[in-house]
């Protein structure tokens, strides 16, 4: 290890002490989960089931949904496979409750302290530890090379910002990423950045491949669609998806005259559903009506919001909306989300400025014209009304929003078709030098 990893490793070490206070404080927050900060600290809330084992882990709701194709094929393909998830958040626990497939469970990611990775891996010892986007953490990479335990990444995405600050660790990112077997990097900035760090060679990298832009679309429950659509009777109806705080404001108010003069129904699906009454007072303090769906209000006529405080429904309203404004992209760190989620439903977005999470897929959208960006509250409102004004315009951006992502289907193909030399029973020997790499310096 480089001196850095060293001290690192060393004041994880010694942090493992107050870690259970300090997330018992998180989950008085609502940001563990009480119920399990077991795993949190390594220790399994779940047997470990016999035969070989995948483990894959994405921080959140992103990464692990956009791993779910990924793992229906592993299983589909392979009768004796268990899947093993991670994530580090609780709204990501929830929906994986209600969307992973039979022989696959879910459990908290360890905290990075030698104690908790080591409890961990030694309950679950996978075969092999697949790892999505960015989430890398030292001691978790360091303890799957101590167990010779082959690791991926894949989906791999490196912003400008992550590279600069990694140029102060040169050497120890360095060493941690050529203990990858292989690298299938999101987008030709990451692999560019990640080519950079590992060296001439890069002898880890494999082809673009965002598993993002493979996602089955979002489930839907013809029940309550159908039930919707008849307390909507006949409204237009805009979905703003997956919004942060300051953002149902300001979609709100941007919509006002649209939602009181057309009678128009704003459906606002937050990111995170415990701040709910939080997001209702707000809006009713700037005067408009809200019906909450978590207590079964039900939108009358006079109702300008709906608010979708539900997790596992935002198929269903993705299929109810006439027109869709991602959210995530109104205020400053979040980066935009998926938009692909609304286009596999046939359904073109409205955005905000803020996208660098998603530079690549917008960038397609809007040269196709299956998405429009805004800068402010009036351009949205002007594009609002001005597609409400002109259905077709509406409808063709739908089409062309559909068509593209049905061209995303190869993706998974190219994902399956690198992964398979390293699945149990496929998968030769370790190879001593990518280890040796992660011990060098």
């Amino acid at each position: 290890m480089t001196l850095m990893l060293r001290l690192y490793a060393a004041a994880m070490q010694a942090f493992h002490a107050i870690a259970p206070n300090l997330l018992w404080h998180r989950a008085a927050r609502n940001k563990e989960d009480p119920a399990r900060l077991n795993e949190r600290l390594g220790i399994a809330g779940k047997p470990r089931l016999e035969g070989p084992l995948i483990w894959l882990h994405g921080v959140s709701v992103g990464e692990s949904l956009s791993a779910l194709p990924v793992i229906n094929q592993l299983l589909n393909d392979h009768p004796d496979l268990h899947i093993l998830v991670t994530t580090a958040t609780t709204t990501s626990a929830e929906i994986l409750s209600q969307r992973l497939p039979e022989r696959a469970v879910h459990q908290y990611a360890p905290l990075d302290t030698p104690q908790a990775v080591t409890k961990f891996l030694n309950h679950w010892h996978p075969d092999l530890a697949v790892f999505i986007e960015s989430d890398l953490w030292p001691n978790l990479l360091r303890g799957l090379d101590q167990r010779r335990i082959t690791r991926l990444l894949i989906s791999a995405r490196i912003t400008a910002k992550t590279h600069q600050g990694w140029q102060n660790i040169r050497r120890s990112m360095q060493s941690l990423l050529k203990g990858f077997a292989l690298i299938l990097p999101q987008d030709s900035g990451s692999d560019q950045r990640l080519r950079d760090m590992l060296g001439a060679e890069a002898e880890q990298m494999g082809p673009l491949a965002n598993l993002k832009t493979i996602g089955a679309p979002l489930p839907d429950d013809a029940q309550k669609r159908e039930a919707l659509e008849a307390l909507f009777a006949g409204r237009t109806v805009i979905l703003a998806a997956s919004t942060h705080p300051t953002e149902e404001a300001y979609i709100a108010t941007a919509l006002e005259d649209i939602l009181r003069q057309t009678g128009a129904l704003l459906i606002i699906a937050p990111r995170h559903p415990v701040r709910a009454e939080a997001i209702r007072l707000d809006l009713e303090a700037l005067g408009f009506r809200v019906s909450q769906r978590s207590k079964l209000d039900s939108p009358s006529a006079e109702t300008h919001i709906y608010l979708a405080d539900t997790l596992g429904e935002l198929g269903v309203f993705f299929r109810l909306a006439d027109m869709v404004i991602m959210a995530g992209s109104f205020s400053e760190k979040i980066g935009g989300h998926n938009p692909l989620e609304a286009a596999r439903l046939g359904k073109a977005v409205i955005t905000g400025p803020d996208l660098y999470n998603w530079d690549a897929v917008y960038q397609q959208m809007f040269d196709a014209g299956a998405a429009f960006r805004v800068g402010g509250r009036q351009e949205l409102s002007f594009l609002a009304q001005g597609l409400i004004d002109n259905p077709a315009a509406l409808l063709d951006a739908h089409r062309i929003a559909q068509a593209l992502a049905q061209r995303e289907a190869g993706t998974l193909d190219t994902v399956m078709a690198h992964l398979k030399p390293f699945l149990p029973g496929n998968a030769p020997s370790p190879d001593d030098k990518s280890h040796e790499a992660a011990d060098a310096a």
